[in-house]
């Protein structure tokens, strides 16, 4: 759990609360494709088509982090743009932007 949200911010919805069900049946599909996977392995399928689901699974789970950063940058950093404003504390912006920018980061090595 993040713990590095002001206290408004765990009063509030995150961004992709809005699409929160959509995510969800989608990460319940990609549950049910790696047991899957793992029924192939048990059944000594052929490895082409266990990669094959591997791939499909890999792409998949990229839909839901393009998704989230999308509802990140959307919702939390736009917020965060708006306070900074207000505030007149760019850091609170800035720090939004980091912490998307190292989520970023980690999705593409």
């Amino acid at each position: 759990m993040d713990t590095n949200h002001t206290p408004r911010e765990a009063a509030e919805h995150h961004g992709y609360h809005a699409d929160k069900s959509a995510l969800e049946r989608r990460l319940k599909r990609i549950e049910g494709q790696v047991r899957g996977v793992a029924k192939m392995v048990d059944d000594d399928k052929y490895c082409i088509d266990i990669l094959t689901q591997i791939s499909a699974i890999n792409a998949a789970l990229h839909k839901v982090s393009v998704q989230l950063i999308d509802d990140h940058i959307g919702h939390c950093v736009v917020d965060a743009a708006k306070s900074s404003i207000e505030q007149g504390d760019p850091s609170i912006v800035q720090d939004k932007i980091a912490e998307a920018t190292a989520a970023i980061s980690r999705l593409v090595r």
